[in-house]
């Protein structure tokens, strides 16, 4: 979360002539409910399962910038489903980045005391499914535009060795 994926997805959508995707709004979208609320009332587990429904049933077949939760690739399976599907690109940013860009918003996993000291145990816990997802992309500090030339790069690349 607040590492940029929905705003860079959307960016690279435009400049590529795309459809774009976001799976959170894509099951808010077909269930008729708010992440937050699915969280409060059904649990994380409930939520993880519906991310996990989006990617079997839900998202185009090819053709579609897609930005996923942050939490998905902690779903069995999920991460070869993702990287059988196209090229993945996983986005990083710093405790300190992802709380300044969330701190306004309503997530459900950083309603704690301590919200950046949660965004460090996710990282710790999810480092391992992310660095082993696809090619990794620091967003600190970066335009996104600068992001989305990068990612162009690295698509071209990933796609010429597939």
């Amino acid at each position: 979360m607040g590492t940029g994926k929905s705003s860079v997805g959307r960016l690279l959508a435009h400049l590529w002539r795309r459809p774009f995707l976001d799976t959170d709004r894509e099951i808010e979208r077909r269930t008729h409910r708010k992440i937050k609320d699915i969280f409060a009332e059904d649990g994380e587990a409930f939520f993880r399962n519906l991310e996990c429904r989006c990617v079997d049933e839900w998202l185009p077949e090819s053709g579609t910038i897609i930005a996923t939760g942050g939490g998905i690739l902690t779903s069995p399976g999920m991460r070869e489903k993702l990287r059988s599907r196209g090229v993945v690109i996983t986005l990083f940013a710093s405790p300190e980045t992802i709380y300044a860009r969330t701190r306004n918003g309503n997530r459900p996993l950083l309603q704690t005391e301590d919200p950046i000291a949660k965004i460090r145990e996710l990282l710790a816990v999810r480092e391992k499914d992310y660095l082993h997802a696809g090619v990794g992309v620091l967003t600190d500090g970066r335009t996104m535009l600068d992001l989305a030339q990068n990612i162009a790069r690295i698509y071209r690349r990933e796609i010429r060795t597939r």
